[in-house]
């Protein structure tokens, strides 16, 4: 762990660093006697897990929506330093958010990217893993501070995603040189932006990118509930999430959910997921209820990884291939001259075809 920032009231200080040295150690008594929790995890990213869910426990259990952002803020590892980016607020008469520029440029691209949390959540960490992604790929990414339940439930994240995209088309930047990302319920938050403009008579993007997206606010497949003893987020979580995206519009999960979405026409799809997160069953059944809709979609799944372990960067082998994997779909994507994106061992489900969409 290259840094660890605490921040914050002391209370949550405490307790926040009290968690990390005791799962630390318990991870590491319990691996010194041969019993890790998934003997292909280095102790690092067990800790991970382990700490982030417990985190994640402890602000559900606040009854302040506000505090619990903050306690979840309270402590920040830092395991990716990354390379050098600025972060520039946007400025007065823009959407809302923040623009993240990279000091070495490596393509033509500009990233509109949803941040996770569930809509109730934009985390330090989350902050910072942004900048990371700038810095990995090279490319501008301009990433909206939407607004967050249960304060604000829907339409009001769909709605500041829209304006965000309105504004970048507006702004001059070129449809099939940008690029829509985001990571859980910011995936989410991408697939329903691309599956909403068509009936606005807007252009979709070169592609879209979704990492361990949320893609079913009800209850899908197994993992939903049997990965809990994996990941950092819990089932519980995603059914609590939903119901503060629902509010009290009378909202049906079907309306709010990608997978029920008219999937065709849409820009191609290329999503990431770990094999033991508790998304896993729903991104899977999404890929294939896409493609059986014919979209061009590739769902790539390390089978050993959780929910958003692209996070950890550099310092861990399965986060650095996605990371790869990313850069190569927006290089295939964006053109000209495409690039190379052949499926792998990771692939589970694939229909891009070999032709890159510049060209297609």
């Amino acid at each position: 762990m290259a840094k660890t920032i605490l921040q914050g009231r002391f209370s949550h200080k405490a307790r926040s660093a009290a968690t990390l040295v005791l799962l630390s150690a318990r991870v590491l008594a319990r691996r010194a006697t041969g019993r890790p929790l998934v003997p292909e995890w280095n102790w690092l990213f067990e800790v991970g897990n382990l700490f982030w869910r417990a985190q994640f426990n402890h602000a559900f259990a606040l009854a302040d929506i506000a505090e619990a952002r903050a306690y979840f803020d309270s402590l920040v590892p830092v395991l990716d330093q990354g390379p050098a980016v600025d972060v520039r607020p946007s400025l007065p008469g823009e959407p809302h958010g923040d623009w993240f520029i990279p000091h070495t440029r490596k393509g033509a691209a500009t990233v509109l990217y949803f941040h996770g949390g569930g809509y109730t959540f934009y985390a330090d960490v989350t902050r910072r893993f942004i900048a990371m992604l700038a810095g990995a790929l090279g490319l501008p990414v301009f990433a909206p501070d939407y607004r967050l339940t249960p304060e604000h439930p829907h339409p009001a994240q769909i709605e500041d995603a829209l304006a965000a995209y309105r504004f970048l088309l507006d702004q001059g930047t070129d449809p099939a040189r940008l690029v829509v990302a985001g990571d859980s319920a910011g995936g989410h938050l991408m697939l329903m932006t691309l599956a909403a403009l068509p009936g606005l008579g807007l252009p979709q993007p070169a592609i879209g990118i979704g990492l361990s997206p949320w893609t079913d606010i009800g209850r899908r497949g197994a993992s939903q509930f049997g990965n809990d003893r994996y990941d950092l987020v819990q089932g519980y979580m995603t059914l609590q999430f939903a119901a503060w995206l629902k509010g009290t519009g009378g909202f049906t999960d079907a309306e709010l959910s990608p997978i029920t979405q008219d999937l065709r026409g849409l820009a191609p799809l290329y999503l990431q997921a770990g094999g033991k997160e508790i998304l896993v069953d729903m991104i899977r059944d999404f890929a294939r209820t896409a493609q059986a809709q014919g979209a061009r979609v590739r769902l790539d799944v390390w089978e050993h990884m959780t929910h958003e372990f692209q996070a950890h960067g550099q310092e861990l082998a399965e986060s650095r291939d996605a990371l790869d994997r990313i850069a190569d779909a927006i290089r295939w994507a964006t053109g000209p001259g495409g690039g190379h994106f052949p499926a792998t061992r990771q692939t589970e489900v694939d229909s891009l075809g070999a032709v890159p969409v510049w060209a297609s």
